[in-house]
């Protein structure tokens, strides 16, 4: 038996003696899941095993992707390590040994943890495909969601494409566990778009044949963490040129992350009323994050890296010799440019959500901020429940969203860095658990609360005697 063999026997046993494979209490409905989780990377496969923990099983998780490939760690990731604290906890629910830190010591030792200082991107999803394995997960790939069609009467058809052509399932619950892009899309600046043609471009969310570009100039849009990300993954992979550019004029220095972590923001931040959540995010926003620093001296490091600050792109320009891009500070040609743009929340372009969209609360709806920390790009966000369930805009349509979760980027308005934040998942995945299974509590109520007036078995069963007489 090999540590890690013996390391599962010890996953099992916890399982079993937290009680973790009782059966459910929710009274089937035939043909229809109690829950249906839309993503099974991280966030989908926590909220699966958060659903465990309250006893809610009858529950399916959909991929569009290969088995192995959820989520973005061995896709368009190009970062060396995870960025956040390897201490941090995500997605064990509370159960020690489904921990990172004991999945990893179980097969290199507790020194070899101390040594490490950030966990290696590649072993995070070895890691995953563990976490799906020994918990027996029920997810299907290779499927695809194309819409949500509600009834109107608590049950939802799914529409999905499957390599075996066009189905659908229906369930009483539907969990968006999407990412980051879930909540809308990758952001591609409409005058790229009009100028050049795709072969010239990619955002860094897509797949980026970088060896094919070995010996070429690359130009980078955008400041963010992926930008350099990328930087230092393709001068690794031998191209020649790599220069990004930032609109701002200094590189921001704070993470503010760093201070939601040690303070208390990030597990209590739905408790805060609207107006601080807004002056938190908007601020969080307009702040932005550094790369880190070891992202960006891997990339700093290559005699063909270079920076330019206070350096947005006016125009590109297709040419023979390349792509010309015009900036304040002068005229540069690459032979490919990737946009390191961010993502824009708006469930407007959810293809999924186009029956129910116009009925789902946004934060302008609600709440109207001061014009000092107004952003629009948060306004359009969803204005979300206690537990991420899509609120409605009016009462009409609040029995077609009824069973909806938002667990995505598009949450963190309401409920902070949570649902698609590893910084977040230990303290949102109970909410979301918690969230589905009252409401599939309080929709049957009317059922339980009958069996429960009309209960009748008994318990106590003990012979007692006749009462004794006691004479005058």
């Amino acid at each position: 038996m090999t540590a890690l063999d013996a390391h599962n026997e010890r996953v099992r046993y916890d399982l079993e003696a937290l009680g973790l494979n009782e059966p459910t209490w929710v009274e089937p409905t035939e043909g229809v899941y109690d829950v249906v989780i839309i993503g099974g990377g991280q966030s989908g496969m926590g909220a699966a095993f958060a659903l465990r923990k309250e006893r809610v099983t009858n529950v399916l998780i959909i991929d569009e992707n290969p088995e192995g490939l959820e989520g973005p760690w061995v896709t368009y990731a190009r970062m060396i390590t995870l960025r956040t604290p390897k201490e941090l906890l995500s997605i064990d629910c509370g159960v020690p040994s489904l921990t990172f830190r004991e999945w990893w010591v179980a097969q290199h030792g507790e020194q070899s943890w101390e040594a490490i200082e950030k966990i290696p991107r590649e072993d995070w999803m070895e890691y995953l495909r563990w976490y799906r394995s020994i918990l027996a997960l029920p997810v299907r790939n290779r499927t695809k969601v194309e819409r949500i069609v509600p009834s109107g009467d608590g049950i939802h058809t799914i529409d999905l494409s499957t390599p075996d052509g066009q189905q659908a399932i229906k369930a009483r619950k539907v969990i968006l566990a999407t990412g980051i892009q879930g909540g809308g899309e990758w952001h591609t600046p409409d005058f790229i778009e009009k100028a050049l043609p795709k072969s010239r471009y990619a955002h860094t969310s897509e797949d980026i044949d970088y060896e094919a570009l070995k010996g070429k100039r690359v130009g980078i849009l955008g400041g963010g963490a992926s930008a350099f990300d990328n930087a230092q993954y393709a001068l690794h992979l031998g191209v020649a040129k790599v220069d990004v550019f930032m609109r701002r004029k200094e590189m921001p220095r704070t993470n503010p992350i760093r201070f939601m972590e040690k303070t208390g923001v990030v597990p209590r931040f739905s408790a805060l009323d609207d107006a601080t959540k807004y002056q938190v995010i908007s601020h969080f926003v307009r702040l932005n994050q550094p790369p880190t620093n070891d992202t960006y001296q891997r990339a700093a490091a290559w005699p063909g890296f270079e920076l330019h600050l206070g350096s947005p792109w006016l125009s590109v320009k297709d040419t023979e010799d390349g792509v010309v891009v015009e900036t304040p500070k002068g005229r540069f040609t690459y032979d490919f440019v990737v946009l390191s743009t961010g993502m824009l929340s708006d469930i407007a372009l959810r293809p999924e959500l186009d029956e129910v969209a116009d009925h789902i609360a946004l934060w302008s709806d609600r709440y109207t901020p001061p014009e000092d920390q107004q952003m629009p790009l948060l306004d359009i966000h969803p204005y979300l429940g206690d537990s991420f369930e899509y609120l409605p805009r009016t009462d009409e349509g609040a029995s077609l969203i009824h069973g909806l979760f938002a667990f995505n980027y598009s949450a963190l308005m309401t409920h902070g860095l949570s649902a698609s934040a590893l910084t977040g998942l230990p303290y949102a995945l109970p909410r979301l658990a918690k969230g589905v299974a009252d409401q599939l509590f309080l929709d049957d109520q009317a059922r339980w609360l009958k069996a429960y007036l009309n209960y009748d078995e008994p318990e106590f069963v003990s012979e007692v005697p006749a009462e004794s007489k006691v004479d005058a």
